[in-house]
């Protein structure tokens, strides 16, 4: 599958590299002509399709590799506190022993009697067995607990990478559709799996300007900017709007924010049908002007 991935890989950037290699001194306005007359995408979606199955493949395997790291490290920690408990139960057998022949020699002497010498190796015996079987339970609620922690961490990683690749499906479908209605629809789709999703709110506000809801496209773009302040599509797509309900001045503001955020935006006003009405308008050029000094 990787190997088959790799191919595809390499057979759509070869034409890409013959073609930069051959058209090196080929000047930036034959660039767009040359984009604008493409009749259809560099890429298909087959391609997209098996990478996004190999990146899949990819972190399954990591994930995979992650629980198998995390079992052998707790297999370990299992066997040294076996040998841990082990040796000192032994400790303890050889200690009590020797207690025992010191007890029994101090017998024959008369110091002490051998119950009380007996009873007080249990006692002390009992003792530091408790104290280790206490240490080693913490020690293996510790490492539960970890474990617990790195379960929960793997399934919400195994719901996001779920959630990121029924999203892309949704994008390649939307970009697919023809209509602004169901564009807009499935935008909605996107938005119920991930609700702070700028882009899709910006795109979906693109449909409805396309639908003839410029009201809409300017809650819309509300919407997102208050989740980023500073995000250029939404500024764009609010002069659009604007621009569409014939708020000339607010169109001319917003479009200045956007190419502020974005010099790129800068040539879709002559490109942007949408922004017609505002390509004569002195307030744009006034503020265009004053962001193009303020980036020098």
């Amino acid at each position: 599958m990787r190997g088959l991935t790799l191919c595809w890989i390499v057979a759509a950037l070869l034409p890409l590299m013959a073609f930069a290699a051959s058209e090196q001194e080929v000047s930036d306005e034959q660039i767009d002509q040359h984009i604008d007359q493409l009749q259809e995408p560099l890429y298909s979606p087959f391609i997209e399709r098996y990478i996004l199955d190999e990146v899949r493949s990819l972190r399954m395997d990591m994930e995979r590799k992650h629980r198998e790291l995390t079992q052998e490290v707790v297999d370990r920690e299992l066997g040294a506190a076996d040998k841990a408990v082990s040796y000192a139960t032994n400790t303890v057998t050889y200690f009590f022993y020797l207690i025992a022949g010191v007890s029994s020699a101090l017998v024959l002497i008369g110091w002490n009697s051998l119950r009380d010498i007996r009873d007080k190796v249990h006692s002390v015996a009992s003792e530091q067995v408790a104290e280790i079987v206490e240490e080693y339970e913490k020690r293996l609620r510790a490492i539960e607990k970890q474990l617990k922690q790195e379960t929960e961490h793997i399934e919400s990683n195994r719901e996001e990478i779920n959630r990121t690749q029924e999203i892309h499906s949704l994008w390649l479908r939307a970009s697919q559709e023809a209509s602004p209605a169901g564009k807009i629809g499935i935008y909605d789709q996107i938005l119920a799996i991930r609700p702070s999703d700028i882009e899709a709110i910006t795109y979906k506000a693109d449909a409805a300007l396309d639908q003839g809801e410029p009201q809409w496209a300017v809650n819309l773009c509300h919407q997102a900017l208050s989740l980023d302040e500073t995000n250029g599509h939404a500024f764009y797509q609010l002069a659009c709007a604007h621009s569409a309900m014939g708020n000339l001045d607010d169109a001319a503001r917003y479009f200045a924010k956007a190419v502020s955020q974005a010099e790129a935006y800068r040539e879709e006003l002559e490109r942007d049908p949408t922004l017609e009405s505002l390509r004569d308008h002195p307030l744009v050029h006034e503020l265009l002007d004053s962001t193009a000094n303020d980036n020098i």
